[in-house]
């Protein structure tokens, strides 16, 4: 008898809740609601100066779906990423459109989004990521705490080399170099050993121009080799170029040679840009930082 009491009272609640359901019709609005991210000034600015005109969304906010969680990261500062995103726009950007005449080339090929990291990512052999490029559709800098505006080199470094490094796989993963590159050095690269291969410091930099390889990390792979070369001549002068082809000597030399000149055509015939012009626009364009305002927007 306690029982059926029991199984009846059940079945009283759930004929008063089926009841009242069917009084009261369910609203089809969510009672959640996600919160709302309200535009600022450098919003509106990069819609200005890079949706617009090169169809590149620039993210400088920490977003889960964008961000590498093998790594521990922070978020990028708002100030350094204003002065980064002009800067990217003036040392990159505008240099391309300068060579090619237009803004159609950056807008074709050109990674549809730069994701900004406040903090450096390091994997675990200590080596530090500048940059990461996915499938030609995204570039994330990493360190961008610690830019100084002011340090050419630096900015070389961390950034604007990456960025031509990764440009660059977009344009040969397009249209692949000869194949003639890959046969230069055959064998010889090290893949991930290469921030061991060499020693470390400037004793690697020079076993590995000897080698015929423009940095260490150019040993790593031949497309690897194939746009550190690009990245390393266009960011830096003539006269740092040939530094370094000295340092490589008679051995190392020859090769780096003949894989530049590869690259060198490569660039010229698919392309249409000269690397020369190209390096010349970049350097122009480095001693022009000063005249730039990189806080107001």
């Amino acid at each position: 008898m306690k029982k059926n009491k029991i199984y009846i009272f059940i079945a009283v609640l759930f004929a008063a809740f089926f009841s009242a359901c069917s009084e009261d019709d369910l609203s089809s609005e969510s009672v959640i609601t996600e919160a709302q991210r309200v535009e600022n000034d450098f919003d509106r600015w990069i819609v200005k100066n890079y949706v617009t005109p090169y169809n590149i969304d620039f993210k400088y906010r920490m977003e889960d779906i964008e961000s590498d969680r093998n790594y521990n990261l922070i978020p990028a500062d708002y100030t350094k990423s204003v002065q980064l995103a002009k800067l990217v726009e003036f040392l990159c950007l505008q240099v391309y459109d300068e060579v090619t005449g237009g803004k159609q080339f950056i807008r074709d090929y050109f990674p549809k989004m730069i994701h900004l990291v406040g903090s450096p990512a390091y994997e675990n052999n200590g080596t530090m990521v500048l940059g990461t490029a996915e499938g030609g559709l995204k570039i994330t800098l990493y360190n961008v705490n610690n830019v100084d505006v002011l340090n050419v080199s630096a900015l070389n470094y961390f950034y604007f080399k990456t960025i031509h490094h990764e440009f660059a796989h977009i344009l040969h993963q397009t249209r692949p170099y000869p194949t003639a590159f890959k046969e230069i050095s055959g064998s010889e690269y090290v893949k991930d050993s290469w921030s061991s291969a060499w020693g470390s410091g400037t004793a690697a930099e020079t076993a590995a121009l000897k080698a015929g390889f423009i940095t260490p990390y150019a040993s790593s792979a031949v497309d690897e080799d194939f746009v550190e070369l690009i990245a390393v001549y266009v960011t830096n002068t003539e006269a740092y170029w040939q530094s370094r082809i000295k340092t490589a000597g008679t051995t190392g030399a020859p090769i780096i040679n003949s894989k530049f000149e590869i690259v060198y055509n490569y660039m010229l015939d698919t392309w249409n840009i000269d690397l020369d012009i190209l390096r010349n626009t970049v350097l122009d364009h480095q001693n022009r930082i000063g005249e730039l305002d990189l806080d107001e927007l």
